[in-house]
């Protein structure tokens, strides 16, 4: 097994400090984990990517390849309903398709815990913040916070009045850039194309066989933006997310309220990562931004490197709210970061 160099102690130190400032209670879930349970998360197509042990007679079980779900076990088996819980410790995740990366990797992170009536926003930018300033802390000067909220986009896809069933598929491709494009590439297909065809026949061209030829690719141009895949027409999808969303209000209809309450969440949001030292320059905004779990619900981020580039993140984090539930816990308000202290280390990965 492939394993990261250990960090010099001062700069690790200076990583770990963010955290140690934010009151949480230090833990250490077991490296075991049940593989069922993180392939019912993550689909069997990660079962290539984890460490699986067995004991005679016993199930199987892996090397923990994240912290989250352990952390939520834990928070479950306390049964409380508030909670903020520190780690730092070794994760092991397999790369077959890239031999020279580490399998074996540090991670320091937090995850926090709220009654489900809590207030979001500002525990949105709390976490968000704190992995900025810890992925800063390692000296890299090309980093970049990438935001993105799968439930915004999912207010988006309501305001656009299409047939239930293609609005379903959009939503649940929605933390999958990849999976998304294949759904707007088959709604866009020639007429009468059977993939795209929907029960009542309300499909997406549908929408824009009533819009004037400009507005339809402005339209489609726009769900791509957001989707934060490559548009139609050219253009980026990494735009500051203050014109990203001034961009999308402007397109948001009359029914189209949910958006507009989320639209100002996220003005809020802003406001708060500024004050908390992530300057507006360095923020990007890509809604479907998902990670290889998908327990994700709501906020999604990413702290990249342009040495590293987007398949290397330095940090990641989102909201989970429904996670807790799923395993059965305490309905809960849960957001969560980690950081890779080597990747965020000048000098460290390459």
């Amino acid at each position: 097994m492939r394993a990261e160099p250990p960090l010099p102690d001062a700069a690790l130190a200076a990583i770990r400090a963010p955290f140690l400032g934010a009151g949480a209670e230090a833990v250490d879930p077991p490296i075991l984990q049940p593989l069922g349970l993180l392939l019912d998360l993550a689909g069997e197509a990660m079962r290539t990517r984890l460490f699986v042990v067995q004991a005679q007679g016993g199930e199987e079980a892996c090397l923990r390849p994240d912290f989250t779900v352990p952390v939520v076990r834990l928070h479950k088996a306390r049964g409380a309903a508030a909670g903020r819980y520190l780690y730092e410790g070794k994760a092991f995740r397999a790369s077959p398709d890239h031999p020279d990366r580490p399998e074996e990797f540090l991670q320091i992170g937090l995850e926090r815990f709220d009654p489900a009536s809590a207030s979001k926003v500002e525990a949105d930018a709390e976490i968000a913040a704190l992995a900025w300033r810890a992925a800063q802390a390692g000296g890299r000067g090309d980093l970049s916070l990438w935001l993105g909220d799968i439930a915004l986009f999912a207010a988006f896809v309501d305001g656009l009045d299409l047939a239930e069933p293609l609005a379903a598929r959009l939503k649940r491709s929605a933390f999958r850039p990849r999976l998304l494009q294949a759904e707007l590439a088959r709604a866009g297909a020639p007429a009468g194309s059977a993939p795209f065809q929907e029960a009542g026949g309300g499909r997406l061209a549908d929408l824009l066989a009533g819009l004037s030829a400009t507005d339809a690719a402005d339209l489609l141009e726009e769900v791509w933006a957001l989707a934060g895949v490559e548009p139609v027409g050219g253009r980026g999808p990494a735009e500051t997310p203050d014109r990203a969303f001034a961009a999308v209000a402007a397109m948001a209809g009359p029914k189209a309220r949910a958006l507009k309450t989320a639209l100002g969440d996220w003005a809020r949001r802003l406001d708060l990562l500024h004050q908390a030292g992530a300057p507006l320059a360095s923020l990007r905004f890509a809604t479907a931004l998902g990670h290889a779990f998908d327990y994700y619900d709501g906020l999604t981020f990413e702290i990249r490197s342009r040495a590293l580039g987007p398949d290397r993140p330095v940090a990641v984090g989102g909201r989970y709210d429904g996670l807790p539930a799923r395993l059965g816990a305490v309905a809960a308000s849960a957001v969560g970061c980690m950081v890779r202290p080597w990747r965020a280390l000048a000098g460290g990965e390459a």
